[in-house]
This record gives structure tokens, C-alpha cells and sequence, in this order.
């Protein structure tokens, strides 16, 4: 008489495998690099948003405090802010391409293509 805790260890083994295969192929599907791509984006995104409120904010602030600048702290801001943050964000951009192409490894050599006619 087989013991019952044999066939659910079976079956619990053969479902493992399963979900292994499945897990296995998800992660094919979907890599890591799609990930870390959608989260640099993000992080662009908000450099840009932050900066544009951090800029407004330090426009408003300056036109609240004094009442002298009254609407230009606020346009001085929001356009400092804006310039800033793109600004860095192209500025990450750049350092993130220059660490992608140094993990990416040496560019194969082409030929040059001239005629010497």
C-alpha cells in the first residue's frame, strides 16, 4: 500500500517544475533591462516635473516674501526651474549612454569606404 505522503510529494515535485519552466520562461520575456530602462525614464520625468515646482516654488516664494517682484519671481522660477531640470536630466541622460557603451564593450571595425581614384 503506497503512503499518501509519496504521491503529494510527486505531485508537489512535478508542480514545482512547472512553476520553475513558467517562471523561467517569464523571465526570457521579460528582462531585466526593460526594467531598469522604464526606471530611468521615470527618473527623468520626475528631475524634470521636481524641477519645474522646485523652480516655481522658489519664484513664488521670492515674490510672497518680498512683494516687490510680484509676478516675475514666479516667471523667473518657473522657467530657472525648467532650464535646470532639463539640464540635468540631459546631463544624466549622457553619463548613462557613456556607462552603456562602456559595458557594451568595444565597437567592431568597419573599413573605410573611399576610393582612391
Amino acid at each position: 500500500m503506497p503512503h499518501p505522503d509519496n504521491s503529494h510529494q510527486e505531485r508537489r515535485s512535478r508542480l514545482e517544475a512547472r512553476l520553475n519552466a513558467v517562471q523561467a520562461e517569464q523571465a526570457k520575456r521579460v528582462g531585466g533591462d526593460s526594467h531598469q530602462a522604464m526606471a530611468q525614464g521615470y527618473r527623468f520625468v520626475g528631475e524634470v516635473v521636481g524641477g519645474v515646482f522646485m523652480g516655481a516654488a522658489a519664484g513664488w516664494a521670492l515674490d510672497y516674501f518680498t512683494g516687490v517682484t510680484k509676478p516675475w519671481g514666479l516667471i523667473i522660477g518657473l522657467l530657472g526651474g525648467a532650464g535646470l531640470s532639463i539640464f540635468v536630466a540631459v546631463k544624466s541622460a549622457a553619463r548613462m549612454q557613456k556607462e552603456a557603451l562602456a559595458k557594451a564593450g568595444p565597437l567592431p571595425s568597419v573599413p573605410d569606404d573611399e576610393d582612391e581614384d
